[in-house]
């Protein structure tokens, strides 16, 4: 798999990473021993960045990770961790005291005294412009708390602010075929400044794999369930932000893209990871996985040839009949 420099943090990382959201909660229930199994597959792989959050399963998912570390020290792997939604998402709870407190909390969980990667958890819009906030994270880093610091956005205008700043080292952003004003606008600035893209959600929740209809149900303790209003957090972690029905039809157009267009053998679910992967900009893309098959399925789009500019335009084209007026306004 091929391997990109994450951003200001200098450490070099696969191209595709994995999300363990799922491996916390908010995707239904996943066993200790199934988790533990998704990460051993994704490392043997060739899978070196895991993205986390103190939030994910109350700290379920970083324990995980932790676990996994302490069993195979030699596995060469990158934790982004995130912080910030454990106390109400406000401005003023984003200071030194907090932080200190989030990442404390982080380490034991990881078991690591400096943390690779802290990223802010989607904080508020007015957030990114406050100097002492830049402040607090960069005596975190002179402490020894964390290694580097980057933040987690909803918008583009939120990634934009954030890049601007000298000790940002990455951005992570919600990108994939379902949503394409990052990769035109928020891409070339970060590239231009040496800031990491680290890209999640890029299978709009799993509409892009091509595998859900109209049937489909999810569990109740599923997002996909019980946020598609967007009344438990943005509406655009959930299937991107997208109407569920006129995701279907842009889903079904994708994968009959990919079958004209993607080398033979390419799944839908591996052409949308690889789409974004093949993006210089990007640093990792970060599809979550709930099952060993999964994961290697996923880190295999790593190694998808050059897809090509006619399945670019491709893109590009369903995207413009059937989403740009809803989302690219928004996001």
């Amino acid at each position: 798999m091929d391997s990109r420099t994450l951003g200001r943090t200098g450490r070099t990382v696969s191209v595709v990473g994995l999300g363990t959201w799922q491996l916390g909660a908010d995707w239904g229930d996943v066993l200790e021993a199934d988790a533990l199994a998704v990460l051993d597959a994704a490392v043997e792989e060739g899978v070196t960045l895991f993205d986390t959050a103190d939030v994910y399963g109350d700290g379920r998912s970083e324990q995980l990770i932790g676990r996994f570390l302490r069993e195979h020290p030699d596995a060469g792997v990158t934790v982004a961790t995130k912080m910030g939604r454990r106390a109400e998402q406000v401005p003023e709870n984003y200071v030194l005291d907090n932080f200190r407190t989030w990442t404390e909390r982080s380490r034991r969980n990881l078991g690591v005294d400096t943390l690779d990667l802290v990223q802010l958890h989607c904080p508020p819009t007015s957030v990114y412009t406050d100097d002492e906030l830049y402040d607090a994270l960069d005596t975190l880093v002179d402490d020894g708390a964390i290694a580097a610091y980057g933040v987690s956005v909803e918008k583009a205008e939120e990634a934009l602010a954030a890049i601007a700043r000298p000790h940002v080292a990455t951005v992570q952003i919600i990108a994939n075929a379902f949503r394409i004003r990052p990769v035109d606008e928020v891409f070339p600035a970060a590239a231009d400044a040496g800031v990491g893209i680290v890209v999640r959600v890029p299978l709009a929740s799993g509409l892009l794999s091509g595998k859900y209809d109209e049937r489909t149900t999810f569990a109740a303790d599923d997002h996909r369930s019980y946020n598609r209003d967007g009344s438990a957090f943005d509406v655009g972690e959930t299937f991107s932000g997208v109407d569920y029905a006129t995701g279907l039809t842009a889903a079904r157009e994708f994968s009959d893209l990919v079958r004209r267009e993607a080398p033979e053998g390419t799944t839908p679910a591996q052409a949308a990871v690889a789409w974004l992967a093949q993006q210089p900009a990007v640093s990792t893309v970060i599809p979550g996985a709930r099952s060993v098959e999964q994961a290697r399925a996923n880190a295999a789009a790593g190694r998808v040839p050059p897809l090509g500019d006619a399945f670019d335009a491709g893109v590009r084209g369903i995207y413009d009949t059937h989403l740009r007026d809803a989302i690219h306004p928004r996001w």
